[in-house]
């Protein structure tokens, strides 16, 4: 029988999990707007020095507070119910862990997402996700959002690669996460990671893993061109993205068939792998 291992499945959320932005679906609306497009435009007011994401979230607080909305971590969680998501995405997790099973492949799925950690778990698919890395806010003693607490943008998305890499998910640990560790001590290989992702955020994630060994796939709204030229201008920049699919995750879909030929690569990789360090303990090679 063959033996187990280990591969990990990060994914951005919007553009690529769900259509859009997941604050558009409840939170906004509740503020009173009627175009979404109004509140991130009241996001880009911020001094010019601004990291976006401390912009939106900071926003976010600014005009709850402006509507009598107390911001809570039940509140946001609630705003994330509402989520809509790409054709298949239900039901997926469940078919590729099965998928995985089958081939002795233990998969593993994280969020890496400058989107908002609280209303992501609020999602349906919430529970599928070994670890949600997103941005968060700070609460009071009262359990009120008072201030961003982390805020992660398209540079340090990597570093979260690097957190499942190594298996240091605990956040706070800032020391273990930069510590050298030989690569065949790592947790998951990159070589058995992939990244799926949507836009420019993503290209700093991609870069990594496609440099590293492992596989990147951009996904795009095929209702929407500016989505579908997104993508095509990112795959332009060169090693940045394996594929391109539309964001269809149904089985028997290019991006279902294309998931699977990975792992199955994966497999076969490991294998060799493993019939290579059996022949140099048998016939002594060094």
């Amino acid at each position: 029988m063959r033996d187990i291992f280990s591969f990990a499945i990060a994914y951005d959320f919007d553009g690529t999990l769900s259509p859009g932005n997941m604050q558009e679906y409840s939170f906004i609306p509740s503020l009173g707007y009627r175009n979404p497009r109004d509140f991130w435009e009241m996001t880009r007011k911020c001094p010019p020095d601004t990291d976006q994401t401390l912009g939106y979230l900071f926003t976010m607080l600014k005009e709850a507070r402006k509507c009598g909305i107390r911001v809570t971590r039940d509140y946001l969680r609630s705003c994330g119910r509402n989520i809509q998501l790409f054709p298949g995405v239900e039901n997926w997790f469940e078919r590729i862990n099965e998928y995985g099973r089958q081939q002795n492949i233990s998969i593993s799925h994280y969020i890496i997402s400058t989107g908002t950690r609280e209303i992501i778990e609020g999602s349906s698919i919430a529970r599928h996700f070994k670890k949600i890395f997103a941005s968060s806010f700070i609460y009071d003693d009262s359990g009120t959002a008072v201030w961003p607490g982390t805020a992660i943008n398209y540079t340090s998305k990597t570093q979260y690669l690097f957190r499942i890499n190594k298996g240091v998910l605990d956040e706070s640990n800032n020391e273990l996460v930069n510590a050298f560790v030989p690569d065949e001590k790592r947790i998951i290989p990159f070589h058995y990671m992939l990244y799926i992702g949507d836009g420019a955020t993503d290209i700093p994630c991609f870069r990594v893993l496609t440099s590293a060994g492992g596989s990147s796939v951009a996904v795009f709204d095929e209702r929407s061109p500016e989505a579908r030229a997104q993508v095509e201008k990112i795959a332009c920049g060169g090693n940045r993205v394996s594929l391109i699919f539309n964001a269809d995750y149904r089985e028997s879909s290019p991006v279902d068939l294309a998931v699977k030929a990975i792992l199955d690569r994966a497999r076969a990789e490991h294998d060799i792998h493993m019939m290579k360090e059996h022949v140099k303990s048998e016939f002594n090679f060094h």
